[in-house]
């Protein structure tokens, strides 16, 4: 990115694109594009809640209860609400008066309100621009990467402070409820729901925690993450109750070491595949290959899974400010599995972690 483009807000960035194609507006209705472009971040639920962007203006059109939220927080919008009882598409239709073509996020609008749309406001044709602001995402701006790092620091702290409080007994649950517990007493929110796995469960990329005890001889992997203002942490670090045996700690190295490989390949210019290829040499020369179920990592920011993904064999290009997690595992039905993530920064001559805490094997006693 040029200089000029890494200071321009993402709506100048967005309007760049409209008159490159002289497109006259923009409708955007995904919850994440509009807190992406405005710094508004709401749910609305089955209420319409859309951004309209002119060249000239740009319009937040949002629920009545949503109204003050917005008001506190939209950055080069206008807001405007509409109650229930209401009709949300007169306020669509004076926004868009007298425009034919119309960008839109197609992998978002349903059918029926692009009917609704464009019957009421005439618009002839909708072109996609879910493309352009995905890319626009990819590279996040100083501010998107503040967030992270705080994001980062309280996921550090919370996942320090609850595994000095693991015992055996505890269920997969209780520990997930101490994971929220110490990430909002630090002022986050919960990224995502905290994947809590013991023994055979670790082996389950997505198990959800359940009510099985921690016991002896138990891997145990935490997978979970912090928000800050919307912009979320992801990292898994393991433990094993009681000491760990030859089994424990050989399958943990030869993980941290395709993790240790994945960020030594991360910098500039180098494709995502390359990175995922130097994760997986590591595990398939120590004889795991068939169990490194997953890519190597994916894109991080407003959504735990965003673009770019570090994908086998991918061809994107990494560019400075892209945000990654990298998160190779290897997991062996019945018995148990590993994952090590960490969340970095690309750079022009590496990466920076964000994630700082000790990826060592930890010993629940």
């Amino acid at each position: 990115m040029t200089e000029a483009t890494t200071a321009a807000t993402p709506i100048t960035q967005l309007r760049r694109w409209m008159s490159g194609r002289s497109i006259g507006a923009a409708y955007i209705t995904g919850p994440v594009s509009i807190a992406y472009l405005t710094g508004v971040q709401a749910r609305p639920m089955e209420r319409l809640m859309a951004l309209v962007v002119r060249p000239e203006a740009a319009t937040l059109i949002v629920p009545a209860l949503e109204q003050e939220n917005a008001s506190g927080h939209a950055r080069d919008a206008e807001v405007v609400a509409w109650r229930d009882g209401e009709d949300p598409y007169a306020l669509v239709a004076s926004a868009l008066a007298g425009l034919g073509e119309v960008a839109v996020e197609k992998e978002h609008l349903t059918l029926h309100a692009a009917e609704v749309m464009t019957t009421r406001t005439g618009a002839s044709e909708l072109v996609d621009v879910g493309a352009e602001i995905r890319r626009l995402r990819l590279t996040k701006h100083p501010e998107e990467i503040e967030r992270l790092v705080r994001a980062a620091a309280i996921t550090d702290a919370a996942g320090d402070e609850v595994f000095g409080k693991m015992r055996p007994g505890q269920t997969e649950q209780e520990v997930a409820l101490l994971l929220q517990a110490a990430i909002s007493a630090r002022g986050g929110t919960l990224a995502f729901p905290s994947l809590v796995q013991s023994g055979p469960h670790s082996a389950l990329p997505h198990a959800e925690p359940g009510s099985r005890n921690l016991r002896h001889g138990d891997f145990v992997l935490l997978d979970f993450g912090a928000a800050v203002e919307g912009y979320q942490a992801d990292t898994t670090r393991m433990a094993v109750v009681g000491e760990p045996g030859p089994r424990h700690k050989s399958i943990h190295g030869i993980v941290l070491d395709a993790h240790d490989a994945a960020i030594v390949a991360i910098r500039a210019g180098v494709t995502a595949g390359q990175v995922d290829a130097a994760a997986r040499r590591v595990i398939e020369a120590g004889g795991y290959g068939e169990h490194f179920l997953h890519r190597t990592g994916h894109g991080l920011g407003l959504e735990t899974h965003e673009g770019p993904s570090l994908d086998p064999g991918s061809q994107t290009v990494l560019e400075p400010g892209m945000v990654v997690t990298v998160e190779p595992g290897v997991y062996i039905p019945g018995w148990g599995g590993v994952r090590i993530e960490d969340d970095v920064v690309v750079e022009e001559g590496g990466c920076r972690v964000l994630t700082a805490s000790d990826t060592a094997l930890r010993v629940i006693h």
